[in-house]
């Protein structure tokens, strides 16, 4: 899933092309430099990274493998959840979606992995759950 998300960025690649298409300048003073609009690289980031859901690579591969499609409505949910998570100071997540179920770390606003109706339903290591 190579798309923004929710004026985010999925991946380093998209942040690191925003960077050089910014000339925001080297890994040294790229917290000294400012973009256009007068912010920081830094407060750039963190803006992008207080909104972004970003799916790890195992979740992107179980995505694939598992032909789970999700439509902007169901993403629009998933982020939604998390953020439900968030405010209810919940580490490790398990959002439900429809018939779908996804692991979200929710510090870092990473999906882990990604169920469907098809696979097994034990799920560990989680302090909460949402239902989206």
């Amino acid at each position: 899933m190579s798309q923004l998300i929710n004026g985010g960025f999925s991946s380093i690649e998209q942040m690191t092309e925003l960077v050089r298409k910014n000339n925001l300048g080297t890994p040294q003073n790229l917290n000294r430099n400012h973009s256009q609009n007068g912010k920081s690289f830094r407060e750039v980031l963190e803006s992008v990274k207080s909104n972004e859901l970003v799916f790890s690579k195992h979740a992107n591969e179980r995505l694939l493998s598992r032909n789970i499609d999700l439509s902007e409505a169901q993403l629009e949910r998933l982020q939604n959840g998390t953020r439900r998570a968030e405010e209810k100071g919940i580490r490790e997540s398990l959002v439900m979606v429809d018939n779908l179920a996804f692991i979200v770390n929710v510090k870092n606003n990473t999906v882990i992995t990604a169920v469907n109706e098809k696979d097994d339903k034990v799920f560990t290591n989680i302090d909460g759950a949402v239902i989206a």
